[in-house]
């Protein structure tokens, strides 16, 4: 039963700094969209390495996860910007980077994992599933979600938290790979 009190401890302690988390970020990364999804994605690393290791200083560690996806995010907009400033385009750097088709294992593994992940989609409550489909697939931002099922911006975040933590747990099992 502890593990229900610390899972509940942690999620008073992320809800009581939300708000905080998100305006660091947005310091960082100078859009509050933006800033919002580092946060969502800071709480989900957060759950998975609590799930595994105890923290001394568990509002620290957020704190810090939150920066460094942050800077991350900053960095890898940076770099997007000066390959579009040089006139290189999307397709062409891509070009660049990877072969132009994935070999077969890797179009076998995709296909799997994308049969795991609509089967743990199926699972999910109805808003839930719409929620996280609104976020990942139709790029709409929590507040948009929000009003579209009518719930507060917190309810939206953590429905779309669980269900992509829920797809993920199914989608890639630990020890699958």
């Amino acid at each position: 039963m502890s593990g229900v009190a610390d899972d509940r401890g942690m999620l008073a302690l992320y809800l009581a700094h939300r708000g905080e988390l998100v305006n660091y970020a947005n310091a960082i990364v100078g859009d509050r969209a933006r800033a919002e999804d580092v946060v969502q994605e800071a709480w989900l690393r957060f759950g998975a390495a609590s799930a595994v290791q105890a923290f001394d200083e568990p509002l620290g560690f957020l704190y810090r996860v939150v920066r460094n996806l942050a800077i991350d995010g900053r960095r890898r907009l940076t770099r997007e910007r000066a390959i579009i400033a040089d006139g290189k385009t999307a397709a062409a750097t891509v070009d660049l980077q990877a072969d132009e088709y994935p070999s077969p294992e890797a179009t076998t593994a995709a296909r799997q994992e994308l049969q795991l992940l609509k089967e743990a989609l199926a699972e999910l409550p109805e808003r839930t599933r719409r929620a996280v489909e609104m976020h990942r697939v139709g790029g709409f931002k929590l507040r948009e979600i929000a009003a579209e099922l009518g719930i507060s911006i917190t309810v939206a975040h953590e429905i779309v938290a669980q269900g992509i933590a829920h797809c993920r747990r199914r989608a890639r099992p630990p020890g699958g790979r």
